[in-house]
């Protein structure tokens, strides 16, 4: 099979193509033959450092949308033909920017059928980071009031959707010329981060969702009611957070994403029912995973970049 692989960290043009062995699935796994593949910022930062993962020679990717293969002993839930979509375990078990990739069964749900396989495939990091975030830890509600850092981002722009889905109040950042973008996606308030401090238009609230850090998480503290939660997606670097955090009394949770089947099954629930619909930047072919790495990196995309595997 065709991969993108690296055997060195560094700039985009690390990325080569290689034929690599076939994989066969374990017990429990199945093997999807990729029809897309999602692009996100961990990948470029694993490309560049290692991040998680040091090994090397690496084939990145956690985002996948394509077709069952073939199934593991044990695998109930799906049979070769199912078109399935799903988030590879984090971190370590990447490989989705390829032809074929093995993965456990219960990583992944069958695929809705109103989306084609570059939405799906674009979906399930960012959708699964944001249904954990808002849902699983925070437990967001209806009349809950919820403040999203970087709203038309991969992680965000979903983010608004999940939340107003369950009936919050939604606050989104971005720069001005994505308002329009964020408000079509139903969001209640936007601010423009580059023009105003959002601490001085936005309290009382109930969550906010932070994928930035620095001061920007540092400075969501103040802005939050007692008894509210910080669901930020990178460490932190206040040595004085917790502390700030306890006098404000509300609750600072760090997030890392993992592989959910009834996660996967909700977010496939919402976009079934309209309530989720993914925004796809821009799509390259699998030979392209260098520039689509370098736009990436670029910080000039709303939504998502897709990989294609004819």
């Amino acid at each position: 099979m065709r991969a993108v692989s690296q055997d060195a960290h560094g700039a985009p043009e690390v990325l080569h193509q290689v034929v690599l062995p076939r994989p066969a699935p374990a017990p429990g796994q199945i093997l999807v033959a990729v029809r897309a593949a999602g692009l996100n910022p961990t990948d470029w930062k694993h490309r560049a450092s290692g991040l998680f993962l040091g090994r090397l020679p690496l084939v990145l990717g956690w985002d996948v949308s394509g077709v069952v293969e073939a199934v593991g002993f044990g695998v109930t839930i799906f049979k070769p033909g199912d078109e399935v979509f799903g988030m590879l375990p984090y971190p370590h078990g990447v490989g989705s920017h390829a032809e074929y990739v093995t993965g456990p069964a219960r990583a992944f749900a069958h695929k809705p059928a109103g989306i084609d396989h570059v939405r799906a495939g674009a979906l399930p990091l960012a959708a699964l980071t944001a249904y954990q975030a808002l849902v699983d830890t925070a437990a967001v509600r209806a009349g809950g009031r919820v403040l999203i850092h970087a709203a038309a981002g991969g992680v965000g722009h979903l983010a608004v959707q999940i939340a107003k889905s369950r009936g919050a109040h939604v606050i989104g950042t971005a720069s001005a010329p994505k308002h329009d973008f964020v408000r079509s996606l139903g969001a209640d308030e936007v601010i423009d981060y580059r023009t105003t401090d959002f601490r001085d238009v936005v309290q009382d609230v109930d969550m906010v969702l932070d994928p930035l850090s620095g001061e920007t998480r540092t400075h969501s503290l103040d802005v939050l009611r007692p008894g509210g939660v910080l669901v930020s997606l990178l460490p932190g670097t206040d040595p004085d957070e917790s502390a700030k955090a306890a006098a404000r009394r509300v609750r600072v949770e760090t997030l890392l994403v993992e592989a959910d089947h009834t996660g996967m099954n909700a977010v496939a629930g919402l976009v079934a029912s309209g309530s989720l619909h993914v925004h796809v930047e821009a799509v390259f072919p699998l030979a392209d995973a260098a520039k689509a790495h370098a736009l990436g990196e670029s910080g000039r995309t709303t939504g998502k970049i897709v990989l294609t595997v004819p």
